[in-house]
């Protein structure tokens, strides 16, 4: 929680502390002029004194009813900006994690971090600035005054506190390890809910709504009984701390009423000493509650900085350079590669070394598994290489920053994926600066202009999460256009062809040719129809590159490239 302190902000911290000066001084200042008004205004019955200092009692009211309101309003503004800064924290470092760090902690975990537990942090601390702050002062106050007005009848809280303390460390020692488990089995249960929904239509394929509600049903019942579980070893605080406060109650006045028929003890200073007992006793039970909770809010912050703290596998260089390149003269280049995945025994791509050029189309092709998308994230350094070297221009790109590397590269992903937005936005999302002339011109490119002109609102129509309300090839499409609207010099086109008929595909192959001379650009693709017209084919079978050449010249003398294409094909239809 230290950590969390630290993004406090000093200037309304004190603000709030010298408001919760004020109520606490405001709040017991009232038995004290409370006390007065009964020994000096009502037993001597003079109605000008009550009077006069009734009207005394209802100011400091008033001017505690204001430091409360100021109070609440500090507390929330400093908790809710601890909770804003935690997020954008967290959002900004899980934005810079390579693909390692994420399949590490997982999606669902991360999710929740970023919101049930920034929230749990939230809200221990709107209570905690508030009542760990007022709670101790108004005790020690209370105590100071209570043996002020009888010494002896202050030794009940010496036999009351302890047992009260005594209580609240039991229930703490039980429900730490709860919460810790309980915050892990929240993680557990996102992860299958989450799974549920995105796996929906493939679940009622396979029918199989029965087994995930069973799923779902596990999980969620693991987490009641251990929230139960928690929750009744809290809950047992209450009726204890209610039982101390009314023997406590009993013995003051059992003791007190025996004071004041001795007339050792006034009946205002016995009011006095029952209201500041109250407050002790309420203060200690505020604090016992706040206590209760914190275990909870410490494993939510160590959850949280686990991500904050978190070491990147992939990271910029302390000076970063950038490419020296005359217009249209990017090069790429792989020298005998080698990489795993993190915790993989086997090698996912070995030995993979090739080159190419602007102007030049370069496509990749090879079975499931092969090593396809593999080689496409290492251009981008979602992963680093284990052995070798990726050059652009001759520079290695690990020389390179993250963020400049990836603005010369333009990628259309496998699976599509859309913003929620509209057309336009999605379409921009690379370059922003585009004109409307550019957007259409990369839809035309991209044969998504018949499409989007038909729409209602044309650039401007609305995209469901994840483009829910386009169809695949339709998607595929709008993603190939946002690829081209970037200013790249490098096109990326990861399978995403795929969704697309012969006579499409074939269109916007031929459409890319004139648009993209002085780029270079990358294919991979599982059909043959998709690479035949390529420059460069690179043949990939179990992580290795088994073939290099252009179409004629694979289909004549590599084996592997002749059987992929007559599994989909005659080699005459070719």
């Amino acid at each position: 929680m230290k950590r969390v302190i630290k993004l406090l902000d000093t200037k309304r911290m004190f603000w709030l502390v010298l408001f919760i000066v004020i109520q606490t001084v405001a709040l017991l200042a009232i038995p004290t002029v409370s006390a007065n008004i009964v020994d000096y205004g009502v037993a001597l019955g003079d109605i000008d004194y009550i009077i006069r200092f009734g009207g005394v009692m209802i100011l400091i009211a008033l001017i505690g009813f204001g430091a409360a309101i100021a109070n609440v309003y500090f507390a929330a503004t400093e908790s809710q900006g601890v909770g804003t800064s935690l997020r954008k924290k967290l959002f900004d470092k899980i934005m810079f994690f390579s693909s390692e760090e994420i399949n590490e902690f997982g999606t669902s975990t991360l999710i929740t971090r970023t919101t049930s537990d920034v929230l749990q942090v939230q809200q221990v601390l709107m209570f905690s600035l508030r009542l760990l702050i007022l709670n101790p002062l108004r005790i020690l106050i209370a105590a100071v005054l209570a043996f002020t007005r009888n010494p002896r009848l202050s030794l009940i809280f010496i036999v009351i506190i302890p047992i009260l303390i005594l209580f609240i460390a039991i229930v703490l020692r039980k429900v730490t390890p709860l919460f810790r488990s309980l915050q892990v089995k929240t993680d557990e249960l996102n992860r299958v809910f989450r799974e549920g929904l995105t796996g929906i239509r493939v679940i009622r394929a396979f029918n199989r709504e029965d087994y995930e509600e069973a799923r779902f049903d596990e999980v969620n019942e693991d987490y009641k009984d251990t929230s139960i579980l928690s929750r009744m070893y809290m809950a047992t605080l209450n009726p204890i701390m209610i039982l101390l406060a009314s023997a406590t109650s009993i013995m003051i006045i059992w003791f007190g009423g025996q004071l004041v028929s001795m007339d050792q003890m006034q009946v205002g200073n016995l009011i006095a000493f029952t209201s500041y007992s109250i407050n002790i006793l309420m203060g200690i039970m505020s604090i016992a509650v706040i206590i209760t909770m914190l275990p909870r809010a410490q494993v939510a912050v160590e959850r949280i900085y686990e991500i904050l703290d978190a070491e990147e596998s992939i990271v910029d260089p302390e000076e970063p350079i950038e490419i020296a390149k005359d217009a249209g003269e990017v090069t790429l280049e792989f020298e005998d590669v080698c990489f795993r995945y993190p915790g993989a025994e086997k090698l996912a791509l070995k030995d993979i070394s090739f080159s190419m050029k602007a102007g030049e189309k370069l496509a990749i092709i090879g079975g499931t598994g092969a090593g396809k998308s593999s080689l496409v994230q290492l251009i981008l350094r979602l992963y680093d290489i284990e052995s070798g070297s990726i050059k652009i221009n001759g520079v290695d790109i690990r020389e390179m920053s993250q963020s400049y590397l990836r603005r010369l590269i333009g990628f259309a992903t496998q699976d599509a994926l859309l913003f929620s937005g509209t057309i336009r936005e999605n379409l921009t999302y690379g370059n922003a600066n585009a004109s409307d002339d550019e957007l259409w011109e990369a839809l035309e490119i991209a044969q998504g202009y018949d499409f989007v002109s038909n729409l209602p609102n044309q650039l401007d129509s609305r995209v469901e999460q994840g483009g829910s309300n386009f169809s695949g090839g339709q998607r595929q499409r709008l993603s190939i256009a946002r690829t081209l609207v970037t200013e790249a010099d490098i096109l990326v086109f990861d399978d995403s062809f795929s969704a697309l008929d012969f006579q499409t595909d074939a269109r916007l192959r031929a459409a890319l040719g004139p648009v993209t001379t002085d780029k270079l650009v990358m294919i991979i693709a599982q059909r043959i129809n998709t690479v035949a017209d390529a420059d460069q084919i690179l043949v990939l079978d179990n992580g290795r590159l088994v073939g290099q050449g252009n179409h004629e010249e694979l289909k004549e003398n590599n084996e592997v490239y002749r059987e992929i294409m007559e599994s989909q094909m005659k080699g005459d239809d070719i």
